[in-house]
């Protein structure tokens, strides 16, 4: 009889200084060619088995149970050969793809180090065409072999990271969430290109992710995590049909009823934000007198209104995280014109810009990467009022931990002095937006605010940003890959596509009569529940 791929028995992973295990007692068990999806809440411990199987958890964490991989237990081997291990008999993808990469390596450098690592008898040429195939797969051009992380979208950064876990084509593939960055029509292609690299090799597929509809696609079978132990575990269909847990249900109802919700009827109300024409060019590398531009945002025009929500969706890399970068001046504006109830932002430069951009606050798509990795949760949401001193220290950390309350990290004692590290993605996702609303913008710009997070908690964020915005009057940019949350959750849709707005309405009309051509690809690719019929 084959060996099972991983083998886990009666797992046991408490995290430093945490109150309870994150795993607690988890039997698990995949063979070559099993397709396998791990579900669950924020928090879980769904990413905690990848990390545990591969021994990259945090110094001082107490694991035990039982652990093989390919036959060996990785907590007993030697750092070399756990290395060797690493990449050969098992590929990761991660859920925050920047914090993984090498901000110093390009792209085909990165490539290029793995091979050479593990292939050190190819030469160069091998190496190089490799890693140039490797990028194809993923819908990378080979043009792009000299560009650096910071150059590419989240979603092409995760297109990276897959080809990186696809490069020695291993027997074992854990997938931590990784089409949360990609638009559905790249991600249903990132999935094909996963399930065809499992089904040539024989390898098997532990697919960790919170969208159910997904899971239930590309996986044979769905097993339901819950604080650390396995509640459910049943083919895909059928636990999305009949779930039995309580947990699971739960997880079924708030998936089915997000895929049945219409858009919004716009707000009446003034106009808070409008934006002219705004460019957003980027220079590619080339000689001075052959220059070429990156243009990620090339003449995009729209008006939002005061407790109004504008989703933005489209293809990665078609603008949607630039646009909101430029507004934030964390992006070169090449021209155009920015309009804060009136006060045109481009034209402010010293204290007058600072003072203005309190207003328009970002919600970044990797949480983890732009958390302070050194600084505690409180501290983290508390810093921007010290840095604006709209407060002392003592007040500073009361507010921090009403917000903490706000977006559902309670009690908030449980979690201000923890590390962004130890928290899960989605937990990480929550206290990024703490962190933007603790200065009460007018304009909130929330880049895929809720793509890490279950369908059960989403639901909760995402009513909890209405609730905000209701009370306060806040104008929403909601730049997301999935329609069916655009459709609920958006007063209307702009589609955009090379830099440019090139479909507009409201997210109900798009799914249902769309009219450009991108926009029949998005809906087309978006994976839906199973139906009775």
């Amino acid at each position: 009889m084959t060996s099972p791929v991983l083998a886990i028995e009666n797992l046991v992973v408490r995290y430093p200084e945490a109150e309870r295990p994150t795993l607690d007692g988890l039997n698990l068990t995949l063979a070559a060619g099993d397709r396998l999806a791990l579900v669950g809440p924020s928090g879980c411990g769904k990413s905690t088995v990848a990390r545990a199987v591969l021994q990259l958890l945090p110094p001082g964490s107490q694991c035990s149970g039982s652990l093989l991989l390919a036959g060996q237990d990785p907590s007993q081997m030697a750092r070399p050969a756990l290395r060797q291990l690493r990449g050969e008999a098992v590929g990761l993808v991660f859920q925050d793809p920047m914090t993984r990469l090498n901000p110093l390596l390009t792209i085909g450098d990165h490539l290029a180090d793995t091979l050479a690592a593990h292939r050190p008898r190819w030469q160069r040429r091998q190496v190089r065409q490799r890693a140039e195939t490797l990028l194809t797969r993923v819908g990378i051009g080979p043009e792009r072999y000299g560009s650096y992380p910071h150059e590419f979208s989240g979603g092409m950064r995760q297109r990276l990271a897959i080809a990186l876990a696809m490069a020695l084509e291993p027997p074992l593939v854990i997938a931590d969430e990784p089409t949360t960055s990609l638009d559905v029509a790249v991600a249903g292609q990132v999935m094909a290109e996963l399930s065809n690299l499992c089904r040539e090799a024989g390898s098997a597929l532990l697919l960790i992710s919170h969208d159910l509809a997904m899971a239930g696609r590309w996986c044979d079978q769905i097993a339901v995590l819950d604080q650390g132990r396995l509640v459910e575990q049943a083919p895909a269909r059928q636990l999305l049909m009949a779930p039995a847990s309580a947990l699971a249900q739960r997880l079924v109802a708030k998936a089915r009823e997000r895929e049945g919700a219409e858009s919004l009827p716009p707000p009446p109300a003034s106009l808070l934000l409008e934006i002219e024409q705004l460019r957003s060019w980027h220079p590619l590398q080339s000689l001075p007198w052959q220059a070429r531009w990156l243009k990620a945002v090339d003449g995009v025009s729209l008006r939002l209104q005061q407790g109004e929500t504008i989703g933005l969706v489209g293809a990665s890399g078609c603008g949607k995280s630039t646009l909101c970068r430029a507004l934030m001046g964390l992006a070169p504006v090449r021209g155009g014109t920015v309009r804060l109830q009136g006060t045109n932002l481009l034209s402010l430069r010293g204290r007058a810009l600072r003072q203005a951009r309190r207003g328009i606050q970002m919600v970044f798509q990797d949480p983890l990467a732009c958390l302070n990795p050194q600084m505690v949760v409180g501290e983290t949401i508390a810093d921007p009022l010290l840095i604006h001193g709209l407060a002392n220290r003592s007040q500073a950390r009361q507010r921090a931990r009403e917000l903490l309350t706000a977006v559902g990290l309670t009690p908030p004692e449980s979690f201000e002095n923890r590390l962004p590290r130890t928290l899960s993605g989605g937990q990480q996702q929550r206290v990024a937006i703490a962190r933007a609303l603790i200065l009460e913008p007018q304009v909130l710009l929330c880049d895929e605010s809720v793509s890490m997070l279950d369908a059960e908690v989403q639901a909760d964020v995402l009513a909890l940003l209405r609730e905000l915005q209701e009370r306060l009057g806040l104008g929403m940019l909601f730049v997301t890959h999935d329609l069916s949350v655009a459709s609920g959750f958006c007063h209307r849709v702009l589609v955009l596509e090379g830099g440019k707005i090139v479909e507009e309405g409201p997210g109900s009309r798009l799914l249902s009569d769309p009219q450009t051509a991108i926009t029949r690809i998005l809906v087309e690719a978006c994976p839906r529940l199973p139906t009775a019929a």
